[in-house]
């Protein structure tokens, strides 16, 4: 019996693969985050049918964070939308993790892993209705971003953004030569032992 089959091995670990995760974090980091008062959070979830008991507004899941549904991130860019109660409903992690950054009711219809079609979700137009309902009652900000902070102060920041993605491309060249010059180490005493 060969046991190979049963190993995983871990990945090298590339530190540019971690540039999403520095853009997100450019992209997020100024975004304002408004808290809902008790009475938008009720009239949120009235408006949802979900005054009894709070569920996933895509699928009617068990509801475990709140989703932003319209994105806040497009093209590594804000849309301008912020995070608040009108741009935000009850979600579970499939829904929300599936959905991403898509257009809520073209991936609620879409074949995408995970989607409330694909899942067969029973009373999915009823759904789709509520969430329509939710878009007309409850505009959500959009502000752009740059006119307000001026141009000069925008584009600082995303020099920022570029340099430390320039930093990671140069410390990934410097990781790659340790690796290999570790590597060699490793084998040298191998062979040694």
């Amino acid at each position: 019996m060969s046991y190979l089959p049963f190993f995983a091995m871990p990945k090298p670990v590339r530190i540019t693969g971690r540039s999403s995760s520095i853009t997100n974090s450019f992209v997020n980091g100024v975004i304002p985050v408004v808290p809902p008062t008790e009475q938008e959070v009720r009239e949120a979830l009235e408006i949802l049918g979900m005054l009894d008991a709070i569920a996933c507004a895509y699928c009617g899941d068990t509801s475990t964070e709140w989703d932003h549904l319209r994105p806040l991130v497009d093209k590594q860019r804000p849309t301008g939308y912020i995070s608040e109660i009108h741009n935000l409903v009850p979600a579970c992690g499939k829904c929300n993790q599936s959905k991403g950054n898509k257009n809520w009711l073209t991936w609620m219809l879409s074949a995408a892993p995970l989607s409330p079609t694909v899942r067969g979700v029973a009373d999915i137009e009823q759904r789709i209705t509520r969430l329509q309902e939710y878009e007309r009652r409850g505009r959500p900000t959009k502000i752009d971003f740059e006119a307000v902070v001026g141009e000069e102060l925008w584009e600082r920041h995303w020099a920022h953004h570029r340099r430390l993605l320039d930093l990671m491309r140069e410390a990934e060249a410097d990781a790659l030569d340790i690796r290999i010059q570790v590597r060699e180490a490793y084998e040298a005493q191998r062979t040694a032992g």
